[in-house]
């Protein structure tokens, strides 16, 4: 066996011993501050826990023993060590012999600014929709990681959509939360996201394999994942009405700009959609899509006539879900009156997916919108998960 393969199950061995005590990491220093990682960075690999401190008000699940805020070390969209933060939830009572199984949740789109990460207050309100499925996890015995994933609350730009970013975000919190709480345990691992989220949970369920190794992935749901996005973005010019559908569109131009730089966006906007681009920085999605923001633009105007696409849509294509090889059993949920995510490029999402060899369930529920399915696939990906978690 080579030295490497011995080192890869030292380090295994590592991670699934079960000593009871939590870490002594530096708990860092209060406010928006905790975010800024040292320099050097410290940890050694990604997933390595860098700073965790109590997290409470609107930011804390309902129903945990307890939150912390954590900082942990993640691997950057360009593959170097960058500092991601997020929040480790477990449950009340005391942990089984084996340690709480986890749930690594991806939340769904608050914007690329720092102050919308959902680990702070503003990002909280936009990602607290989620937050009964959380608890009702909580109330089950499984502990919660979320991601706030790279760039979003900590420094660097956002990659939003950028799947090997988010991928590994939602797989290294994992990492970092056993480092924190060693009652969590890595033979019990679960995915799961919504929107944004179900587009990064289902990332690192094809990453875990080569990326976190140890994790034992039982299952990931996928609420109403993003999928098709390069497509999508070839038909903006059917659209001539203003709509928030142009504050979404101008995030997923800037995430896929953070990857590949040579797109350069701000040359391919019309006038006034770069003088309004630079609220990305800024502005929550909320805010975004208002009329006020670039909600208020039609998504027709936000490139200029003549403007080559196709390099930005082969970025997307990139990215796309359509394209993983996912081994472990996924569910997808989606509503049927879904506006954001449509219920047919689900469809072909899942096609594309089984005949990759996914094990794979459905379930479409009539008369569910984009911000409902989370709670109307409650109950019943709850169940799926139980089954998989024992």
């Amino acid at each position: 066996m080579s030295h490497r393969s011995l080192a890869a199950l030292a380090l295994v061995g590592a991670a699934l011993a079960a000593p009871a005590a939590e870490a002594a990491v530096p708990a860092g220093p209060s406010g928006a501050r905790f975010y800024t990682p040292t320099t050097p960075l410290g940890g050694t690999t990604h997933g390595d826990l860098l700073r965790a401190r109590r997290l409470t008000g609107t930011a804390a699940v309902p129903g945990a023993a307890r939150t912390d805020l954590i900082l942990y070390r993640g691997a950057g969209v360009d593959g170097r060590p960058v500092a991601i933060s997020g929040a480790l939830s477990v449950p009340r009572g005391k942990a089984p012999k084996a340690g709480w199984p986890v749930v690594s949740w991806a939340h769904g789109t608050t914007g690329l600014a720092d102050r919308c990460a959902p680990t702070r207050p503003i990002g909280a309100a936009l990602s607290a929709y989620a937050f009964p499925t959380l608890t009702a996890w909580l109330k089950r015995g499984w502990a919660v990681a979320r991601t706030d994933y790279e760039g979003l609350g900590t420094p660097r730009r956002h990659p939003y959509l950028i799947g090997t970013s988010e991928g590994r975000a939602v797989l290294d919190i994992v990492r970092a939360a056993r480092q924190h709480d060693r009652r969590i345990d890595l033979r019990r691992v679960a995915l799961a996201g919504h929107s944004q989220g179900g587009h990064a949970a289902l990332w690192a369920a094809a990453l875990a394999k080569t990326h976190t190794p140890e994790l034992g992935v039982r299952g990931t749901v996928g609420f109403a994942p993003v999928s098709h996005v390069g497509e999508q973005a070839g038909a903006l010019t059917a659209f001539t009405a203003p709509s928030p559908l142009s504050g979404l569109a101008a995030a997923i131009l800037a995430g896929a700009e953070v990857q590949t730089p040579a797109l350069d966006v701000a040359e391919k906007l019309t006038d006034r959609a770069r003088g309004l681009y630079p609220r990305i920085t800024t502005e929550c999605i909320d805010e975004l899509i208002t009329p006020s923001s670039l909600g208020g633009l039609a998504p027709a105007e936000l490139l200029r006539p003549g403007v080559d696409i196709g390099p930005i849509v082969t970025a997307l294509n990139a990215n796309d879900t359509e394209t993983l090889r996912i081994g472990t059993p996924l569910r997808l949920e989606q509503g049927l009156a879904d506006t954001t995510v449509f219920a047919a490029l689900t469809d072909q999402l899942a096609t594309a997916l089984r005949r990759r060899g996914t094990p794979l369930t459905t379930a479409s529920r009539s008369g569910v919108g984009h911000g409902d399915i989370v709670a109307a696939g409650s109950a019943a990906s709850t169940a799926w998960l139980a089954r998989r978690l024992k």
